[in-house]
């Protein structure tokens, strides 16, 4: 990842907190010069350091996660253009946006018991503080469910973040840029929802 110094952020912390709220990552491998490219979530397992996820078995990049194999994962946080506007001092239009790198080794997980307990971890992270659905490792539809799914797990080598947030401008301009970052991350999609859906109909 193109790392200019003041967008290069080396706080683990930091980082690791990019992948526990956005954690709908980018798989990505590749197998005699072909790429494969598998959007799915990532829990982080505090206790191993670990990334773990599954993958569908009829998805055809299965065949690239080979025990030990070297795979990379992008995390996207928030981003927004920034318009010259909002800056107390000339400047040209950016994107500003935070996006971090993982890369690590694979290690698979086929151990049925081993393969339900990550799934019960994930959905518990993914529901969140309200935990308004509990998945239980006796549940019957797991038992039909873990023929089809492949899980693993990967073990982190190196992270890079690159925090693109306006660092080189002064204080205000750097301040303002967040104000920016911060409200367009928060804008009604619900139209844009709303015509995606009817285009799937």
């Amino acid at each position: 990842m193109y790392p200019p110094p003041h967008h290069q952020s080396h706080d683990i912390e930091k980082m690791i907190s990019v992948l526990k709220h956005f954690p709908l990552g980018m798989l990505l491998t590749a197998k005699d010069g072909k790429p494969f490219v598998t959007h799915i979530p990532f829990i982080y397992n505090e206790t191993s350091k670990k990334l773990v996820a599954h993958l569908d078995r009829n998805n055809p990049q299965l065949e690239t996660l080979t025990e030990n194999a070297e795979v990379t994962v992008v995390f996207k946080g928030p981003d927004t253009y920034i318009s010259p506007s909002i800056y107390t001092t000339p400047q040209l239009p950016t994107w500003n946006y935070i996006i971090v790198h993982v890369t690590g080794r694979l290690q698979l997980i086929n151990e049925p018991e081993a393969i339900k307990q990550t799934m019960v971890d994930m959905t518990k992270f993914l529901e969140g503080k309200e935990q308004n659905f509990i998945l239980k490792k006796d549940d019957p539809r797991m038992e039909r469910l873990i023929d089809y799914i492949q899980a693993f797990e990967i073990e982190i080598t190196n992270c890079e973040g690159k925090f693109k947030l306006s660092q080189d401008k002064n204080s205000q301009d750097f301040e303002n840029a967040k104000e920016e970052l911060k409200r367009n991350s928060q804008k009604d999609v619900s139209i844009f929802i709303e015509e995606i859906y009817k285009k799937m109909t």
